[in-house]
Protein backbone atom coordinates (compact mmCIF):
# COMPACT_ATOMS: atom_id res chain seq x y z
CA UNK A 1 0.00 0.00 0.00
CA UNK A 2 1.06 3.44 -0.66
CA UNK A 3 1.17 6.11 1.11
CA UNK A 4 -0.27 9.56 0.84
CA UNK A 5 1.48 12.52 1.32
CA UNK A 6 -0.23 14.90 3.15
CA UNK A 7 0.66 18.26 3.87
CA UNK A 8 1.79 19.65 7.41
CA UNK A 9 -1.18 22.30 7.45
CA UNK A 10 -4.47 22.48 6.25
CA UNK A 11 -5.63 25.50 4.01
CA UNK A 12 -7.22 26.76 7.11
CA UNK A 13 -4.14 27.28 9.13
CA UNK A 14 -2.38 28.43 6.00
CA UNK A 15 -4.90 31.11 5.72
CA UNK A 16 -4.46 32.15 9.71
CA UNK A 17 -1.07 32.38 9.03
CA UNK A 18 -1.52 34.87 6.23
CA UNK A 19 -4.14 36.80 8.05
CA UNK A 20 -1.35 37.24 10.51
CA UNK A 21 1.12 37.86 8.09
CA UNK A 22 -1.28 40.65 6.41
CA UNK A 23 -1.52 42.19 10.17
CA UNK A 24 2.05 42.16 11.18
CA UNK A 25 2.99 44.23 7.91
CA UNK A 26 0.06 46.27 8.87
CA UNK A 27 1.34 46.98 12.04
CA UNK A 28 5.21 47.49 10.51
CA UNK A 29 3.06 50.09 8.28
CA UNK A 30 1.21 51.94 11.22
CA UNK A 31 4.44 52.02 13.45
CA UNK A 32 6.71 53.15 10.52
CA UNK A 33 4.08 56.19 9.65
CA UNK A 34 4.08 57.02 13.50
CA UNK A 35 7.54 57.07 14.14
CA UNK A 36 7.65 59.61 10.80
CA UNK A 37 4.54 61.95 12.33
CA UNK A 38 6.36 61.73 16.31
CA UNK A 39 9.78 63.15 14.59
CA UNK A 40 7.34 65.80 12.86
CA UNK A 41 5.80 66.92 16.02
CA UNK A 42 9.11 66.71 17.81
CA UNK A 43 10.22 69.27 15.28
CA UNK A 44 7.27 70.98 15.23
CA UNK A 45 7.25 71.07 19.46
CA UNK A 46 10.99 72.41 19.05
CA UNK A 47 10.21 75.00 16.74
CA UNK A 48 7.45 76.34 18.92
CA UNK A 49 9.12 76.46 22.08
CA UNK A 50 11.95 78.29 20.68
CA UNK A 51 8.90 81.33 19.09
CA UNK A 52 7.58 80.99 22.54
CA UNK A 53 10.43 82.05 23.97
CA UNK A 54 11.53 84.37 21.52
CA UNK A 55 7.64 85.96 22.19
CA UNK A 56 8.25 85.67 25.89
CA UNK A 57 11.78 87.89 25.50
CA UNK A 58 10.01 90.33 23.48
CA UNK A 59 6.99 90.71 26.09
CA UNK A 60 9.81 91.31 29.01
CA UNK A 61 11.19 93.84 26.62
CA UNK A 62 8.41 95.87 26.85
CA UNK A 63 7.48 95.03 30.01
CA UNK A 64 10.82 96.87 31.00
CA UNK A 65 10.07 99.84 28.41
CA UNK A 66 7.08 100.18 29.80
CA UNK A 67 7.71 100.51 33.38
CA UNK A 68 10.68 102.96 32.47
CA UNK A 69 8.06 105.31 30.89
CA UNK A 70 5.80 105.02 34.05
CA UNK A 71 9.11 105.85 36.27
CA UNK A 72 9.27 108.96 34.26
CA UNK A 73 5.69 110.26 34.53
CA UNK A 74 5.13 112.71 37.26
CA UNK A 75 3.12 111.08 40.21
CA UNK A 76 -0.51 112.32 40.55
CA UNK A 77 0.35 115.14 43.12
CA UNK A 78 3.14 116.42 41.38
CA UNK A 79 0.65 116.51 38.18
CA UNK A 80 -2.30 118.07 39.82
CA UNK A 81 0.37 120.39 41.99
CA UNK A 82 1.56 121.59 38.66
CA UNK A 83 -1.58 122.04 37.10
CA UNK A 84 -2.62 124.23 39.85
CA UNK A 85 0.46 126.22 39.51
CA UNK A 86 -0.09 126.68 35.97
CA UNK A 87 -3.52 127.76 36.33
CA UNK A 88 -2.21 130.59 39.25
CA UNK A 89 -0.08 132.42 36.91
Amino acid sequence: MTEIPRHPYSYGMISEFQDLSDKIDRLAEMTTSLRRENALLRQTNTLLGRENEAFMERLAEAQRRVEALLTQVPAAEDADDTIINEAAQ
